[in-house]
């Protein structure tokens, strides 16, 4: 399975590029009006996974958390609703493509197949791909390297994956990243990849998972939103979040999440 997936995610990397021949950014001419698209339904689609503190459901069944709320504001500065679907992450890049949805927005970190395949904001949120697992197991292990006989789960498709499917012969592939923490702590992995994001808000004293710590970090990344190629919703948003940058309404939203801003 594992080798399989590592083939199929090559023969898609290998189409992304050929699709777009070189990397595509907000800088590039937009030619997609999306805007006048998301105009004219009312409302701007967006595409999330579930998972604390960026995207959640609260106790009435809506959906919070700083991207979230950061999608309303767009959604308001557009004069439009905004609308969320929980989407396979692994497959978010065809939702985008085909339209089902207008943007990825949930903790998506920017990387170089993001690039290839979609109009990437400028990224706004710093984060970090760690390792979780049993806080009582966790100083068992000095660092990564001496984590590699130990059973992993990541989020098919997710940063998290990528750091770990070269590296650990027995990893498991699941839905969300709110799988891998469960997988961890029913005892199905020795530990999981996930999102120091959602680790600081799901894991240790207080949470859901009290007996899960971080174990060691992997890696630093930003978080951006994706738009379709040339969508001109992209030049639109980096020129709305500019804005409330400098007037602090961002930075108050990240404080109140708990998050740290690029730049």
């Amino acid at each position: 399975m594992k080798m399989a997936k590592k083939i199929l995610a090559g023969v898609m990397a290998v189409l992304m590029v050929v699709a777009s021949l070189s990397l595509i950014s907000c800088g590039d001419k937009s030619d997609v009006k999306d805007i006048d698209k998301v105009k004219g339904a009312k409302k701007i689609v967006v595409g999330i996974t579930e998972y604390a503190p960026m995207d959640y459901q609260d106790e009435n069944g809506n959906w919070t958390g700083f991207d979230a709320e950061f999608a309303r504001m767009f959604a308001a500065n557009l004069g439009v609703d905004c609308e969320f679907i929980v989407i396979d992450w692994d497959n978010k890049l065809f939702e985008l493509q085909s339209g089902a949805i207008d943007c990825i927005w949930n903790g998506m970190t920017i990387t170089e197949e993001i690039l290839a395949s979609s109009s990437v904001s400028d990224p706004y949120v710093k984060n970090q791909q760690v390792v979780v697992m049993k806080a009582d197991k966790a100083a068992n292990y000095a660092d990564f390297d001496s984590m590699k006989d130990l059973s992993f789960a990541a989020e098919a498709g997710s940063a998290g994956e990528a750091a770990v499917i070269e590296d650990i012969a027995n990893y498991t592939a699941v839905n969300a990243q709110t799988d891998a923490l469960m997988e961890v702590a029913s005892g199905s992995a020795d530990a999981c990849v996930i999102d120091a994001t959602m680790a600081a808000a799901m894991t240790g004293e207080g949470t859901s998972y009290a007996d899960l710590k971080v174990a060691c970090e992997l890696s630093n990344e930003e978080y951006g939103v994706a738009f379709r190629k040339g969508s001109d919703l992209c030049p639109e948003f980096n020129a709305y979040m500019k804005k409330i940058i400098a007037d602090g309404t961002l930075k108050a939203l990240a404080d109140k999440y708990g998050l740290t801003l690029v730049g």
